[in-house]
């Protein structure tokens, strides 16, 4: 409905000379804060030097341009003061809004937009011999969702996990392994035994020796190969194994140590291009003038680093999939670190650099607000984390239904611990750092996973008690009625807003207030038995699909019963 404001505004505007972009109208349509006040406004203000005229004398002439179209979907259009406010048809809404949404289903707030065009995410990225931890899941829950929405909106996502099996921490790997490492103990836990020999190996004294290791893997030395690709093999089972719980799949696995093939072609690219400088030994390109600093391609060994492999990486996808965007969901430390890849590629001459982006995010932080740091011994393996949030969720469903049967119970508890990870995570602004509290995101009230299935469980438990298959009709809508339309109505909106600003959050916290007014509306407006009950059964089930199609967004299933 946004959508037809700003272009009932744009033909009026252009009537008083006024050329604006939709996106210009977009940036300055308001929703009142109370709607006695109007569902949308638009301020004149900005007007006012242009035409040099008062605001509220153009609010007045704009209006009397706007009353020349048709207003089908508008009860009124009023002004007030330096503000023209649009009244919604209600009624016409309310049919409208429920009707798509229930025949819909689905599909409702789905665009072709995309026109099934590719968009590639590098997300997850798990480094091989280390543990699947709390940093590894932001990025694998934000890109997950990310590639929902733009599904959703009509492109072919490429959700790729590039994994990290190369570079100097293999050196430390190997080398920890051949001197404190156990057969034994690696076969029966590999991740935290690899783990256990990477920390003891990470000091100073043994940085030459696990270095000299890494250039002997680059080298193809026979026992660091070997190595190498039993912990990649092992490494790769277990965190199929938290992908599976997790409910993620990947359309492709690539790998840093595949970059490695192809390096030595890209150095002499870069050569050929007189882009490449030696830097203390080191090979380097040199950004100080784009104040981007400089970008360490080689090292002074002759070892590759990240950017090479990064570089050789990209120029190898875009060969393959002719993307419209390729996304980095990585944290946001790395954000020079990404601009002089962009930047380095452009020089190189691919100018489809510039659709190459990085969506950062912050860092989850332990209780004593520090980051987790894996070289220090200081992490939250995954499973760790699944199984404390499993419990948590038992115990509050015990609470509701002491007698659920086991299998009934671990099924229903791992969908809320599911549901309270990424809803606890998805809500916040993706570049915020937040503090890891499992405790309060599986609470059952507030703003938690759980308590939005809760909301969608009600609504599945009204639908329930009744056969009631009335074709509806609104005779009167109750002001609680309006907001939940009003609110459904908005759906397809957050979700181009979420794709646009590369932001889950906007889904998250738009399905959140849906269950406040869903609840509101529960509790003012019976169903069941009342003069309107055809219409308001309609408006649940209206309310169960765009809830249920938001969720899916966030990666999140939900229950009909909790």
């Amino acid at each position: 409905m946004k959508a037809k404001v700003i272009n009932i505004l744009q033909k009026a505007l252009k009537e008083k000379k006024i050329k604006l972009k939709k996106e210009e109208i977009e940036k300055l349509v308001e929703v009142p804060p109370s709607i006695e006040m109007g569902d949308y406004a638009f301020p004149c203000f900005f007007l006012a030097e242009k035409l040099r005229q008062e605001p509220r004398q153009i609010a007045l002439e704009v209006r009397e341009k706007i009353r020349k179209f048709p207003l089908t979907d508008f009860d009124d259009v009023q002004t007030k003061g330096p503000y023209i406010n649009f009244f919604l048809d209600r009624k016409g809404l309310a049919r409208k809004v429920v009707w798509e949404a229930i025949t819909q289903k689905k599909n409702y707030g789905r665009s072709d937009a995309g026109k099934r065009k590719k968009i590639i995410f590098d997300m997850s990225h798990p480094n091989i011999a280390k543990p699947f931890g709390v940093g590894h899941l932001r990025s694998t829950i934000i890109g997950n969702s990310l590639a929902n929405i733009c599904e959703f909106r009509g492109f072919k996502p490429v959700k790729l996990n590039y994994l990290g099996d190369w570079g100097t921490q293999f050196g430390k790997v190997i080398f920890g392994f051949t001197k404190f490492g156990s057969e034994k103990k690696l076969h029966k836990d590999p991740i935290k035994h690899l783990f256990s020999v990477y920390v003891k190996a990470n000091k100073k004294t043994y940085e030459k020796k696990s270095r000299e290791w890494f250039k002997k893997l680059e080298q193809r030395d026979k026992k660091a190969l070997m190595l190498w690709k039993v912990f990649s093999e092992l490494s790769l089972n277990e965190f199929e194994k938290i992908y599976k719980i997790l409910g993620v799949k990947f359309d492709v696995y690539a790998r840093e140590s595949e970059a490695v093939r192809d390096s030595k072609k890209i150095i002499q690219e870069l050569k050929a291009r007189n882009l490449l400088k030696k830097s203390e030994g080191a090979q380097i390109v040199d950004l100080k003038k784009h104040n981007l600093g400089v970008c360490i391609i080689e090292k002074t060994d002759g070892t590759t680093t990240y950017a090479l492999r990064d570089i050789v990486s990209a120029i190898k996808r875009y060969k393959q999939y002719k993307f419209v965007r390729m996304v980095y969901e990585v944290g946001q430390e790395q954000k020079l670190y990404f601009k002089q890849i962009f930047k380095v590629l452009e020089l190189m001459g691919y100018k489809w650099a510039k659709n190459c982006v990085h969506v950062d995010h912050g860092l989850y932080l332990d209780k004593d607000g520090k980051k987790f740091a894996t070289r220090k011994g200081k992490t939250i393996f995954m499973e760790d984390i699944l199984d404390n949030t499993i419990s948590l969720a038992k115990k509050e469903i015990k609470k509701r239904e002491p007698k659920m049967p086991k299998t009934k119970l671990e099924e229903r508890a791992l969908k809320i611990a599911i549901a309270a990870i990424f809803y606890g995570d998805l809500k916040n602004n993706r570049s915020n750092n937040m503090v890891f509290d499992i405790k309060r995101f599986v609470a059952f009230e507030g703003d938690t996973g759980p308590y939005i299935l809760y909301s969608y469980a009600r609504a599945s438990s009204i639908l329930k008690k009744t056969t009631n298959q009335d074709k509806f009709k609104i005779l009167e809508l109750e002001e609680k009625e309006f907001e939940l339309v009003k609110k459904l109505s908005l759906f397809s909106e957050v979700v181009e807003d979420a794709l646009k600003h590369w932001n889950p959050s906007l889904i998250a916290n738009y399905s959140y207030h849906l269950a406040q007014l869903f609840n509101e509306f529960y509790h003012t407006c019976p169903v069941i038995g009342s003069k309107e009950e055809a219409f308001r059964l309609a408006l649940v089930e209206a309310f169960r699909q765009t809830l249920k199609n938001a969720m899916k967004l966030l990666g999140i299933e939900v229950l009909e019963k909790m």
